[in-house]
């Protein structure tokens, strides 16, 4: 996979929270062949958390490694591991939150924002991290979004999406009470998630993108009997949405939406709130989901899975997700494009 230059796409990978399944599930990527064909990848860690990884994983890793204040090449032949001496894997016990976990995924992540601020890297990939490990070590954490923005000086609109082969998922309101939902719904916070979903679908390869709107009550609100979201606000935004020549249309009911999806009739479902679209999604391809971070400058991209804790250690991670998303990611950055509005 080349992109406009003809070299591969640069992708940093960071190595997820030590005590799940990240080490595992990094050095199953780096003994990939279709992801090393399909990027030059660095991937930043701790070289004795990898070889621990790639003994669970039983594989042999074929890398190059330097320290992490040593001067990079541009274009690695090899996957190249920047080795940030910062984790004995004997401190962290494995299926278990707790701050070295944390700490070790976090200045990982950073270390990925920061070399694609520099134009080091093109695309960033993660191994799953643990929310609660990252709270012991950042108060207040809440998701990838926030930590993201802030760490690279970010102040534009950011979201999460969900990607499956052929069918996205994006959502108007993700990490939120329920209760909250309704309030924050109005209709340019719908149509700016409408218009932030097709061009992250455009920088994807999807030229001309086909967009559900799902509904936020039970039947579409029934005509205003179960509720008026639909009448005052969904509809207004896909109306401006459409009068912006966005393919949407909507609000459907949100328990037929993904059968309609599925079959083809679309290429992406804009969900109200976070689990009407990760229920379905989870169901319909639980190991092969990635997760976008759709709006930032370049792409972001991981497993849409955890840390999976109970099977840490064990070899059984499955690698179809984070495979899927280093794909994604190198697809998406050798198209020269990040999931940023064009």
């Amino acid at each position: 996979m080349l992109d406009a230059s003809g070299l591969r796409p640069r992708l940093a990978l960071a190595m997820g929270d030590a005590a799940g399944i990240s080490p595992e599930l990094t050095a199953r990527m780096l003994a990939d062949d279709a992801v090393r064909a399909a990027a030059a990848i660095f991937v930043i860690g701790d070289a004795r958390v990898l070889a621990e990884g790639a003994k669970v994983a039983g594989v042999d890793l074929d890398i190059d490694m330097v320290a992490g204040g040593a001067p990079l090449p541009a274009q690695p032949g090899r996957p190249l591991l920047i080795d940030l001496g910062h984790c004995d894997p004997a401190t962290v016990k494995l299926g278990e939150v707790s701050e070295a976990g944390g700490r070790f995924a976090t200045e990982n992540f950073r270390r990925a924002l920061a070399m694609a601020v520099a134009g080091e890297v093109d695309a960033v990939c993660f191994t799953p991290f643990n929310k609660a490990a990252m709270r012991l070590v950042t108060p207040g954490y809440e998701d990838e979004i926030g930590f993201t923005a802030e760490a690279i000086g970010f102040h534009g609109v950011a979201k999460e999406f969900n990607v499956l082969e052929g069918l996205w998922n994006a959502r108007v309101t993700s990490h939120v009470p329920l209760k909250d939902v309704s309030s924050l719904l109005t209709r340019d916070t719908i149509l700016d998630n409408l218009k932030l979903t097709r061009d992250a679908l455009r920088a994807s390869g999807i030229e001309h993108p086909r967009i559900a709107v799902a509904a936020l009550n039970p039947h579409a609100g029934e005509g205003g009997n179960f509720g008026r979201e639909e009448i005052d606000v969904i509809t207004p935004a896909v109306e401006a949405a459409k009068a912006q020549q966005i393919g949407c249309d909507g609000p459907f009911p949100s328990d037929t939406v993904f059968v309609r999806a599925r079959r083809g009739d679309f290429d992406a479902v804009l969900t109200m709130y976070h689990d009407q679209g990760q229920i379905a999604m989870k169901l319909i391809g639980f190991e092969a989901g990635v997760t976008l971070m759709g709006g930032f400058p370049f792409p972001i991209c991981t497993a849409a899975h955890g840390t999976a804790y109970d099977i840490a250690g064990q070899g059984k991670a499955h690698p179809g997700a984070m495979r899927n998303a280093m794909l994604l990611a190198a697809r998406m950055a050798s198209r020269g494009h990040g999931a940023a509005p064009a």
